[in-house]
């Protein structure tokens, strides 16, 4: 018997036990990782509704509006569920850069093959 939430076309996300799921958010045009993130049903809900991107921050356990403060949104171009719906995948126009460095995504460096960071963005 298949599982109606693998296979069916009802979003019914499956949360974590702190009631999370995580979100990897793309940039629509390039398709560059900007970040990864979690979202709670409320943050789902308000990005689905405003076509802005929400996220749950576990650090300051609130609700928060990417670039509410900067005024670096990320506009919602696709939202896609994985198979499980366990997991978002955010593809998004960014108004400015993602990360909270300046840096145009949160994956501004890489690890070397000696374990050293090296700045690539």
């Amino acid at each position: 018997m298949a599982n109606l939430r693998e296979t069916g076309l009802v979003l019914d996300p499956k949360y974590d036990a702190a009631g999370l799921i995580t979100a990897a958010v793309t940039d629509a045009a390039s398709g560059a990782l900007l970040m990864i993130a979690h979202m709670n049903a409320e943050a789902l809900a308000l990005t689905i509704e405003t076509r802005e991107v929400h996220f749950w921050s576990r650090s300051r356990a609130s609700l928060w509006k990417k670039g509410e403060t900067s005024g670096n949104v990320l506009k919602l171009v696709e939202l896609r569920i994985d198979c499980d719906q366990d997991a978002v995948w955010v593809s998004a126009s960014p108004a400015g850069p993602t990360c909270h460095t300046g840096a145009p995504s949160c994956f501004y460096r890489k690890v070397a093959s000696d374990g050293a960071l090296e700045r690539i963005a």
